[in-house]
């Protein structure tokens, strides 16, 4: 018997959705958990240090972010060094997901078919007042939320870093 028809009460019908509702916000509170931070290359952190860190605080395979702004962008290179490129591999190897700001590539700093095709160039927040990110939502309609980390400080501070 399905608690939502007329035979179950309405209190019985009631807490049976606050505990759904309880069990899908812990769920989310969950994912977000079991993802790693987000690490920056540049502003004082050699690539090296940052994907160290990141495969640090991350064994075992948990997903984190490395955001590589210029000049700390010679790693993600087809053409890098082969110690950074080591580092590189080990970082995709090791669950890393990493970015470079659109706003490198749209302005020359950064060459995106230079790099290998795990780079994922991500936008800043759009200027005040635009509607390229709907009221409420967290990504530009283009983009796919999987890509991005779920923590909203870890995507604040992606997106505040590449505006």
């Amino acid at each position: 018997m399905s608690c939502f028809d007329e035979r179950c009460s309405w209190r019985s019908q009631v807490v049976r959705l606050a505990l759904s509702i309880s069990v899908a916000a812990l769920s989310a509170t969950v994912s977000a958990q079991s993802e790693g931070g987000l690490y920056i290359a540049g502003d004082g952190f050699s690539f090296q240090a940052a994907a160290e860190q990141g495969m640090a605080k991350n064994p075992r395979g948990r997903r984190f972010f490395l955001l590589s702004i210029p000049p700390e962008t010679a790693a993600l290179s087809r053409t890098a060094a082969e110690p950074l490129a080591a580092v590189r591999d080990r970082v995709i190897a090791a669950n890393g997901v990493l970015f470079v700001c659109r706003r490198d590539v749209d302005n020359g700093r950064i060459d995106l078919s230079a790099l290998v095709p795990e780079v994922m160039a991500v936008r800043g927040w759009p200027p005040p007042g635009s509607k390229q990110i709907p009221k409420g939502e967290r990504y530009f309609p283009d983009e796919n939320p999987d890509s991005f980390p779920k923590a909203n400080e870890s995507l604040r501070r992606l997106r505040t870093t590449c505006s």
